[in-house]
């Protein structure tokens, strides 16, 4: 069974930071792209980031752009987020979500397996 397991969330300053890692077994992603998403309340699930299989590729939200880098370590089969200077609107559940393909995508759709959520609070 196929599972990724976020943590490292938690409540936070404006301007703070916060490091997710996702951890996942059941499969090995390392020739597989990985995303992050996040959803705050009364919202869509949206895109955050996404990291292609060997790391060399990432790409961001226009809104995190800057403040947040992806990573993820292949022999631990895990995946990172780096999130420097968090505002009150980054306040949301953050999911980790593995692809079944190399190509990295922005949509959900692009990915088959999902965590269950890391929820981080932003407070002004």
């Amino acid at each position: 069974q196929v599972q990724l397991v976020e943590s490292g969330g938690g409540l936070v300053q404006a301007g703070g930071s916060l490091r997710l890692s996702c951890a996942a077994s059941g499969r090995t992603f390392s020739n597989n792209s990985m995303g992050w998403f996040r959803q705050a309340p009364g919202k869509e699930r949206e895109f955050v980031a996404t990291i292609s299989w060997s790391g060399g590729i990432t790409s961001y939200a226009d809104s995190v752009k800057g403040r947040f880098t992806a990573s993820r370590d292949n022999a631990k089969n895990a995946v990172y987020l780096q999130m420097n200077n968090l505002k009150p609107e980054d306040t949301a559940v953050y999911y980790c979500a593995g692809s079944q393909y190399r190509i990295n995508s922005q949509s959900p759709a692009g990915y088959a397996y999902w965590g269950q959520g890391t929820q981080v609070t932003v407070s002004s």
